[in-house]
C-alpha cells in the first residue's frame, strides 16, 4: 500500500490566506514573505495535489476551483488542529480555575465545542461555567463574581472593553406548518423586558405601525421557540439557530426588518490570570478559525 504524500501545513496556510484576501500581494503580507514565494508555494501544493486549487478571473480576481473550495474548508479545519497541538506543547502548563459566564443558549449552542477543544489543550485548567441570562452574567462580571462572560451585543457596559466574536442578522422566526406572522395583533414570544433582542423586536414593530402583544416570555431561546413551534407565535434570533419545523421570514415579508446583532466576549476587571487570558485567547480563535461554528 502507497502511503499518500504528506501536506505542507505551510503551503495550506498561504492557500487559505490567498483564498480569504482575495490577492497574492495581501496574503503574502500576512505571511511574511514575497509574492513571487508565495506564488510558488500554491505550485507545490497544486503539484503535490494534482489539482489546480485557484484560477485567476477577470481583471486579476482570485477564483477558487471546485477542488480549491473543498480543499478551503478542509485546510482550516487542519491547520487549527495543527495551530492546536504547536500551542500545547509550546505553551507553558497552565493551571487554576477561570469563572465563565454566557446565556444559556449560547452555552448550547457553542460551549460543548469550545470547551472540548480546550480540555484537551489545556488539562489542568478548570473553568467554572455559570449559565444566566446576558443581564446577569454582566452583572456578575461587574460584580467580580465572573472572569469571563459571553453575552448578546447591548448588554455591555458603558466604556467596556469587549471583543466581539460574531456579528449576524436577526430574522423573525415562525412556523413553518403555521402563520402566527399573519396575525393581528402579532403575537410574540421573547424574553422578559430586560433582553436586547425583545426591545429590537418591539422596536422594530412600533416604528413600522404593527400592533403587537407579548403572548409569552422565557429566559432562554429555546422556551420562546416552543409557542413558535405550535404556530401560536413568533420570537426573534439568528437563522442559524431555528430547531427543525421553524423558518425565518424573508427580509420584508410581513414583518419589518430587523438589524444586525453581535456576542461579545467580556473580561472582568480583575480576572484571573493567566487562565483567562489564556481561554479568551481559545474562544476568540475557536470563533474566528471555525466557520462552521457560526453556521449552527
Amino acid at each position: 500500500m502507497i502511503n499518500p504524500a504528506g501536506l505542507d501545513p505551510d503551503l495550506l496556510r498561504a492557500f487559505a490566506f490567498i483564498a480569504e484576501e482575495g490577492s497574492f500581494t495581501r496574503a503574502a503580507e500576512r505571511i511574511g514573505r514575497t509574492q513571487s514565494a508565495v506564488s510558488m508555494q500554491v505550485q507545490r501544493l497544486e503539484a503535490v495535489l494534482g489539482q489546480k486549487v485557484l484560477v485567476r478571473g477577470k481583471g486579476g480576481a482570485i477564483q477558487l476551483t471546485p477542488h480549491g473550495r473543498y480543499l478551503l474548508e478542509r485546510s482550516r479545519e487542519l491547520l487549527a488542529l495543527n495551530d492546536e497541538i504547536w500551542s500545547a506543547f509550546r505553551a507553558p502548563q497552565i493551571h487554576g480555575t477561570v469563572r465563565l459566564g454566557t446565556p444559556d443558549d449560547y452555552a448550547l449552542q457553542y460551549l460543548p465545542h469550545i470547551l472540548r477543544r480546550f480540555a484537551d489543550s489545556h488539562p489542568a485548567v478548570q473553568v467554572d461555567v455559570t449559565c444566566a441570562p446576558s443581564t446577569d452574567v454582566v452583572e456578575r462580571l461587574k460584580a467580580g463574581e465572573l472572569d469571563l462572560t459571553v453575552c448578546s451585543e447591548g448588554h455591555e457596559p458603558r466604556r467596556w472593553p469587549v471583543m466581539e466574536l460574531w456579528r449576524g442578522p436577526l430574522r423573525w422566526i415562525t412556523s413553518e406548518r403555521y402563520a402566527a406572522h399573519r396575525l393581528d395583533p402579532v403575537p410574540l414570544a421573547v424574553a422578559d423586558s430586560g433582553c436586547v433582542w425583545r426591545r429590537v423586536a418591539l422596536r422594530s414593530l412600533e416604528r413600522a405601525g404593527r400592533s403587537y402583544r407579548v403572548a409569552y416570555t422565557s429566559t432562554s431561546q429555546a422556551g420562546t421557540h416552543a409557542p413558535v413551534m405550535a404556530g401560536l407565535a413568533v420570537t426573534i434570533s439568528p437563522p442559524a439557530w431555528m430547531p427543525e419545523g421553524l423558518r425565518a421570514l424573508a427580509p420584508g415579508e410581513f414583518l419589518p426588518d430587523l438589524p444586525d446583532t453581535g456576542i461579545l466576549l467580556l473580561k472582568g476587571k480583575d480576572p484571573r490570570q493567566p487562565v483567562t487570558d489564556v481561554l479568551a485567547a481559545h474562544i476568540a480563535e475557536t470563533f474566528r478559525s471555525d466557520p462552521r461554528l457560526l453556521e449552527r
